[in-house]
């Protein structure tokens, strides 16, 4: 690949390596890899129960582990909230209440969400300020036709002279309307880990959010610190980071030549949330709890996510505890026959990490399997919802071990993989607690344990032109391929995620 003088200069800007932009463009070439799914894991088969008395059990095992560990809850909380308004703005760009009626405009989209929208509009926690602020802006309120009031009132709440709400962070949106105040889905975050993520009367949250909304963020702690503070008895240390432009990737055209913008700029997207395996790795914490921005519920509901959250912690650091205890075992060496049988059957049907193999290296494969980053993930009953889900997959080398596996990375032209695929009855809610150091409490470098293969390519446009981006493997996914996996069933309560505006009215988003 021959590149320009200003394109060298332009690469190195953003601090990548000539030779990186070559291997991404190989990768282009190459195509999307398809992982090789074996089965679905299953309650008994890769996911684990839970019965009562053993929960109770981790739960206390955590409470009182706790504060002998660095905590630190890790959000990743860039996205925006446009999508979430995506509807709504459809609406406000195509319905005219002088040309058609409301329920004409909804027949016609067979939108269930936006019906649900406006037949609930009221529930909605920033409905009074939204009519106070129609009111304000348009003074013959009172006096059009309700359809027009509906008009008035999306336009209110999308447009820079309203709320503006679609152009805020999704962190930042109203959530939840309480007696005396409106919480955001940040605050809700706050309060979830002053219950599980304190230690010495401090919680600490890492946010990753986008360049220029830091500040937002800030101001928004600014607002609600005295409340939250005053609620929780405990303090709060609040750190954020920003995707690295080194983890941008190049996109290309279709003869797989690197895109360039209207000014023959070479054109770099964001690498997915799977960049932020960079922001992860920064942490200098030992155990880290990751959920996404939109995952909350209410006050009232926030017992229940917290007993799971503790019980997948105590679970990690019972897990943990054997595994540096094997660790230390191997280290030091001549371990009995039995008690190498022991850590074998702990890798076969604890990690299930299938088909064991260098026997002659046998004690030094134990150690390499061991002695990697840990994550215990909650899995929720597969009820229609999207998001990946857990699987047995064997990799190139023929050794299988649970991963995280998205619809894209699947070969459904593949009847056998679309058939194993269809067997799956849990998906991936994003509910992980990690260990991120080892049994000498030295962090591990995360790039290490990355399956660069898992990268995806998709089809994009820019200035009415198409173009192929590459995302990096996602966090979760091919960001976490060789670690240490636990599968854990958690409720489907203790999933509630945001993704349209209507998602607000659902019970879970309606303080009782």
């Amino acid at each position: 690949m021959n590149f320009s003088e200003k394109d060298i200069l332009q690469i190195e800007e953003k601090r990548i390596a000539t030779n990186e932009v070559e291997e991404q463009i190989g990768i282009f070439k190459r195509g999307n890899i398809k992982v090789n799914i074996t089965e679905a894991a299953t309650i008994g088969n890769g996911i684990s129960q839970v019965d009562s008395a053993e929960k109770r059990e981790l739960i206390d095992y955590y409470n009182e582990a706790r504060e002998n560990h660095s905590i630190i809850k890790f959000v990743p909380a860039s996205g925006a909230a446009s999508r979430m308004f995506k509807a709504l703005h459809n609406f406000n760009d195509n319905f005219n209440p002088e040309k058609h009626e409301l329920r004409e405009y909804l027949d016609s989209t067979g939108d269930s969400d936006l019906r649900r929208f406006f037949n609930h509009i009221e529930q909605l926690p920033f409905y009074e300020h939204a009519l106070k602020k129609a009111k304000e802006n348009h003074s013959e309120y009172d006096d059009i036709s309700h359809d027009a009031r509906y008009k008035v009132l999306v336009k209110t709440i999308l447009e820079p002279d309203g709320l503006y709400l679609s152009n805020l962070p999704k962190g930042l949106v109203p959530f939840h309307k309480y007696q005396l105040h409106i919480a955001t889905a940040f605050e809700e975050h706050l309060l979830e880990a002053a219950n599980y993520a304190e230690v010495d009367g401090v919680a600490k949250l890492h946010f990753t959010v986008a360049q220029g909304d830091r500040e937002k963020f800030e101001n928004e702690w600014r607002e609600i610190r005295e409340r939250v503070e005053e609620k929780t008895g405990i303090k709060f240390e609040i750190g954020y980071s920003y995707q690295d432009p080194k983890t941008d990737t190049i996109a290309v055209d279709k003869d797989f030549e690197p895109f360039r913008t209207e000014d023959g700029e070479l054109f770099f997207r964001p690498g997915g949330h799977g960049a932020l395996i960079e922001n992860l790795n920064q942490l200098d914490e030992e155990i880290v709890f990751i959920k996404n921005i939109d995952n909350v519920v209410t006050e009232d509901a926030l017992q229940n996510v917290v007993d799971h959250k503790k019980m997948l912690a105590g679970k990690l650091l019972k897990t943990r505890q054997k595994i540096h205890g094997y660790l230390e075992a191997l280290e030091k060496g001549n371990v009995p026959s039995d008690k190498l049988d022991e850590i074998q059957d702990f890798v076969k049907e604890e990690l299930y990490i299938r088909n064991v193999s260098n026997q002659d290296l046998f004690v030094e494969y134990l150690k390499d399997k061991l002695n990697r980053p840990l994550r215990v993930c909650g899995m929720v009953k597969n009820e229609g919802e999207p998001g990946g889900g857990p699987f047995l997959v064997k990799d190139k080398n023929g050794e299988i071990s649970l991963q995280i596996i998205e619809g894209a990375q699947i070969d459904d032209e593949n009847p056998e993989q679309a058939r194993t695929a269809r067997e799956a009855t849990h998906f991936n809610p994003v509910d992980i607690v990690c260990s991120l150091k080892d049994h000498k409490g030295e962090s591990y470098d995360l790039h290490e344990y990355v399956d660069e293969e898992m990268s995806f390519i998709a089809d994009k446009t820019k200035d009415g032109k198409p173009l192929k981006a590459l995302e990096r493997p996602g966090l979760w996914n091919g960001g976490m391929a060789k670690w240490n996996t636990i599968f854990v069933e958690v409720p489907v309560e203790t999933f509630n995620p945001v993704k349209t505006v209507s998602d607000l009215l659902k019970e879970s988003h309606q303080p009782r």
